[in-house]
């Protein structure tokens, strides 16, 4: 069973700083690219940020210059570095891996539960 497992979110003030946490867990054979989604109410879900395995990044314009993304291979985590935060990054935040499964031998995504963050006074 593949899981996913975002941490980090959390209630922060206008200009601050988080940083989310995503890791996968259970019978892996490979992590191809992971990323960033969030979703704020009355929204559809939309791309924050992604990463290859290799490490190239790619960002929504919205959050350029502001959010850093980045992984750490061994330990199967995401990170997604967030500064100078504004009302309108309040939103659920979602993992999502491109991963192939050493049960099924099957390459598909997974999804975290979320994580909210709230960027209010």
């Amino acid at each position: 069973q593949v899981r996913l497992v975002e941490s980090g979110g959390g209630l922060v003030q206008p200009g601050g700083s988080l940083r989310l946490s995503c890791a996968a867990s259970g019978n892996i054979v490979a992590i191809y690219a992971m990323g960033w989604y969030r979703q704020a109410p009355g929204k559809q879900r939309e791309l924050v940020a992604t990463i290859t395995s290799g490490g190239t990044s790619n960002y929504a314009d919205s959050v350029k210059g502001r959010f850093t993304i980045s992984r750490d291979n061994a330990k199967r985590t995401v990170y997604l570095q967030m500064a100078s935060l504004n009302s309108e990054d309040t939103a659920v935040y979602y993992c999502k891996a491109d991963i192939k499964s050493g049960v099924t031998w099957v390459r598909g995504d997974y999804w975290g539960q979320g994580t909210q963050v709230t960027v209010s006074d």
